[in-house]
């Protein structure tokens, strides 16, 4: 293989035959390990790749030139197929809640429950006490009830599944009425009117983009109407001549007419975010009380657990929830629960709430942490100076996933810009940082790479990544995003 050859086609003739590939000892093994077809799908798309190289430069590859090239070129391809979609990186975009990345990070006792029911088999829907068939909520609703003050609880898969089965099941066919400003789009045009249609509900608009009265509900209510349903702007904000009508007159006037009065809160928080500096954000526990017969709210935003949705309230309208055709589609299942189950029992001890889940300790870590940290990994940056200025910028961090969009905490970033002589660019840079062996997920932003240190989660991880990337740039090595040569 190793001679000097003249002709393309004497090229294809030197391309080892499959026969002999699968006889090398190696792979062999390998064929044993992985399975015969998929080993010899892998090795004809080497061949075919051989082919491919020989005729665009006239030469071969250089895995083609001994049995030992060829595994390794085999293993490390093995290796790719093998690596899942879904690896951990680093979210250092300066969105803590970012909806591409999984949203929220889940505490240890989440992670160390949704491993236990995966290993073992558990009563999901099995009452150990009457030795019967169970519901698989009853336990959520139990520390609903204990968190929130709600008579029960039913749970989905998310919020936006959450507020299609509550309209579908306490108004299909009836009218449900709605002020003009909220008639929101979320993520993924999600809209309520469209909602609306989808559960079989006649959708009432009234008052204005700006302002909304009582009486404007008053005069829209008929006997067709079955719900008067309050949706959370939790993704815009109006300001200015605007007026809403608060939860507590519509639910006296609901209790009047005998109609449900229902919200879809959306990121659902637990707990006080104006501690973090952040705005005051409507709480279930606080609409149950002002008399919302059913509110729904996200499992993965501001609760900080794992994708549901949980629509909570009056006994009586849940129990119609959970008997709906819809339910058993849109249920959870163990792992979810399982999930959702640790994260509200961390509720229980609110003092801890930021220790131990990951999104209230980003939200509360203070500056002085921050800088600290810019400074370490600065030490640790020397080797992009050939290519890059790095420096440590303010910069500000947003929650993210539709929460508080109007409302930044202050951030340091840790800063890449180009120098002039740099033959990378930005783009380059940042690929560069995603395939890391820890993909780092930065911002790109006025000329410069932002790092939102607010994010960092494992500080001794950051900085080995950062090291590996700088020795490749310091040494030019060549880098699998093919910027060096």
């Amino acid at each position: 293989m190793t001679q000097a050859i003249n002709s393309t086609q004497a090229l294809y003739r030197c391309l080892p035959a499959m026969d002999s590939l699968l006889l090398i000892p190696q792979v062999i093994g390998l064929t044993e390990q992985q399975g015969k077809a998929w080993i010899k799908s892998l090795l004809a798309q080497m061949l075919n790749d051989a082919r491919h190289n020989i005729a665009k430069h006239q030469s071969m590859p250089s895995w083609c030139q001994q049995p030992n090239d060829i595994v390794t070129e085999l293993k490390k391809r093995i290796a790719l197929q093998q690596r899942q979609s879904m690896n951990p990186v680093i979210n250092l975009t300066g969105t803590i809640l970012h909806t591409n990345l999984g949203r929220s990070q889940m505490c240890e006792a989440a992670i160390d429950a949704v491993i236990s029911v995966m290993r073992h088999p558990v009563p999901l829907e099995f009452d150990m006490g009457q030795g019967k068939r169970g519901h698989r909520d009853t336990a959520i609703s139990a520390l609903i009830h204990e968190l929130t003050g709600a008579e029960s609880c039913c749970i989905v898969n998310n919020n936006a599944a959450a507020v299609l089965l509550m309209l579908a099941a306490t108004a299909a066919g009836k009218e449900v009425i709605v002020s003009r400003g909220e008639l929101v789009e979320i993520g993924g045009a999600f809209r309520i009117p469209d909602i609306m249609v989808q559960a079989g509900c006649k959708l009432v608009e009234v008052g204005c983009t700006n302002r909304t009265h009582l009486k404007d509900y008053v005069a829209a209510i008929t006997e067709n109407t079955a719900a008067i349903m309050k949706v959370h702007t939790s993704n815009y904000h109006i300001s200015g001549f605007t007026k809403v009508t608060e939860e507590a007159e519509l639910a006296a006037l609901c209790k009047e007419k005998g109609i449900a009065l229902i919200s879809d809160l959306g990121s659902g928080a637990l707990t006080d975010l104006s501690r973090f500096g952040l705005s005051k954000e409507p709480m279930p526990q606080q609409m149950l009380a002002d008399g919302v017969n059913l509110v729904s709210f996200s499992g993965d935003k501001l609760l900080g657990g794992p994708q549901a949705g949980l629509v909570v309230g009056d006994a009586a309208l849940i129990a119609k929830l959970q008997s709906h055709p819809l339910k058993r589609a849109l249920r959870c299942d163990k792992m979810t629960l399982a999930a959702l189950e640790a994260t509200l029992m961390q509720y229980r001890n609110p003092a801890t709430l930021d220790v131990h889940l990951p999104i209230f300790k980003k939200l509360s870590r203070p500056l002085v942490e921050l800088a600290g940290l810019a400074q370490l990994l600065m030490s640790v940056c020397h080797d992009f100076s050939a290519l890059f200025e790095v420096s440590v910028q303010a910069s500000q961090t947003q929650v993210g996933s539709g929460s508080q969009p109007d409302v930044l905490l202050d951030s340091l970033s840790l800063c890449f810009s180009p120098k002039p002589e740099s033959p990378l660019s930005l783009l380059q840079l940042d690929n560069l940082f995603k395939t890391a062996s820890m993909p780092i997920i930065g911002r790109l932003a006025n000329n410069r790479l932002w790092l939102d240190l607010r994010g960092c989660d494992n500080e001794a991880q950051l900085e080995q990544v950062l090291l590996q990337l700088g020795h490749k740039l310091a040494n030019g090595e060549p880098l699998e995003t093919g910027v060096l040569r």
